[in-house]
Formats: structure tokens, sequence, C-alpha cells
């Protein structure tokens, strides 16, 4: 199996790819070529292959797409592609409820590969830029602009669930912000009353974490906007939040343990030391 050379506090240690179990493909790669929205697009590069999806960025003569291929390898005996057709629709269902909002990913609508349809893919047009990086300096409109994003992602009916996560706010070339990854957002499909009213509490739970995920970065990155500090966003932690550290925390450490132990990780057991990081996408230069 090939390895991999990792650079930082251990840069001695080499890691491996994935065993198949652990990527979405398992020993197959994305496509060298799709097609999307009329155009022939094609790869260009693989951002990462993890155990949900593998991710690549692809081009055509006048545009460049990213296209997220979710699983299909089975785990052992059970088949595993109704997973990946689920995630796709799933992820293209959030994409057309946030369609025409400024700073959300654009569809390119279904993926098509050798002229048939790949259920379990889904794309988007490529944002040039970069995640926000740890201490990024931004200009005075980056968060208010930011902010009107999740308004609206709210008014529609979303929960982002993720923006803990810095890396789901991207900074293009004109760095202007973008917020990406619906991957494990939450929304009411469900037209019935009924459903509404028994999800409702649970989607505006789900925006006040949103809301106080996003306050906290612009703590981090902007505190003169704000007036306030990491140690008051501290005091500040709705007890829902401290209560999912409690599972989330114990969780990643076991995840990060098991992926340094299969080798796909070095002895830190960070991301950034795997052949495909997390980040699906550029960091800042």
């Amino acid at each position: 199996m090939a390895t991999v050379a990792v650079h930082g506090d251990d840069h001695a240690d080499h890691v491996r790819s994935r065993p198949a179990t652990f990527r979405a493909l398992g020993t197959a790669e994305p496509p060298a070529a799709i097609s999307l929205d009329g155009e022939t697009f094609l790869l260009d590069e693989v951002l990462k292959h993890d155990s949900w999806a593998a991710t690549a960025v692809y081009r055509s003569e006048t545009r460049a797409a990213k296209c997220k291929f979710n699983r299909t390898q089975s785990i052992g005996p059970v088949p595993m592609r109704w997973l990946g057709r689920y995630l796709a629709f799933r992820e293209q269902w959030f994409m057309d409820r946030l369609a025409g909002i400024e700073g959300t990913p654009v569809s390119l609508g279904a993926v098509s590969v050798h002229g048939e349809p790949v259920a379990t893919a889904v794309a988007h047009e490529w944002i040039e830029g970069h995640a926000l990086a740890e201490g990024e300096a931004v200009d005075d409109w980056f968060f208010p602009q930011l902010e009107a994003i999740l308004d609206e992602a709210h008014r529609r009916g979303i929960a982002h669930v993720d923006l803990h996560k810095r890396e789901n706010i991207l900074v293009d070339d004109q760095g202007r912000p973008f917020l990406i990854d619906y991957q494990i957002s939450f929304g009411i499909a469900s037209e019935r009353a009924g459903a509404r009213v028994l999800l409702g509490g649970l989607l505006r739970l789900l925006q006040r974490c949103d809301r106080y995920h996003l306050l906290k970065h612009r703590v981090k990155h902007r505190p003169d906007q704000v007036g306030l500090t990491l140690a008051d966003m501290q005091r500040m932690r709705p007890w829902w939040i401290r209560a999912h550290r409690c599972v989330a925390v114990p969780f990643r450490t076991f995840r990060r343990r098991l992926l340094t132990v299969l080798g796909i990780r070095s002895k830190s057991g960070h991301a950034f030391s795997e052949a495909f990081p997390e980040v699906a996408h550029r960091r800042a230069a």
C-alpha cells in the first residue's frame, strides 16, 4: 500500500492511504471525465477520499466544478450504495432549497459518466478561494455578509449544523464569504403540519447553534465588531452544545486513535496527516 510523507511536528512518520473499507469508492477513484449541465468536465484534482465520499475538482473549457461521489463501497457483506444515493439526494435537496442565495454553492444538476446518470454523485460550481484560516484577517463587511447568508438560509427553513468548523467558511478570491458543506444540515422536507410542529423546535434549536458558532468565529477574527472575548463565549455556551461535546469529543478521540492504529494518520491523529485531509478545499497560501 502506498505511503505518504507527513510534514509537521511528526514529519518523520509516514501514513498509508485508507483501506478499501474506509474509502467511499473502495479501491476505485473518481472517474476521469463527467458530464454536467451539458458540458464535459475532466478530472483536475482529487481533494479528499474518506469513508463518506470522494471529492474532486473537474474542469471544462469554460468553468470548474466540485463533484462529490458518495459511498458505494460495501462494509463486508452489507451493501452501502443506498447510503450514497441518500447522501447525494439529501445534499442536492439543500442546494435546491438554497438556490439564489449569493454565497452558497450553485448546483450544476445531475452527474453523468459515459452517458449514465450517477445517483450517488452531486456537483456544484467550484469556488476559487480557500477555507478561512486560523487568525486570518478579513474585511469589515465579511462577517455581516456571512451573517446575511446564514439568516436567509434560516429563513428558508435550513440549519447548517456544522458551522463550528471554520473550514466550512470559504473566502473567495475577492475576499467574499461562502458557506459550504450541507452534508449534515437539517431542514424539514415534509409539508405536513404535524411534521413541522414536531420538528420545528429542533430546527430552531439548531439554528440557535448556528448563530452561536458564527458569533464565536467573529469573536476570533473580528472581536472589534462584537465587543466580546472567547471567555465571554465560553460563559455564553448553551447547555445543549455542552451536552453535545460530552458525546462528540470522546467519539472524535476514539476515531483519531482508530485511524492512527490503522496507520491512516500519523501519531498526532490529526486530519492533516492523512493522504487526503478532511478539508476538501485549498488552504490559504
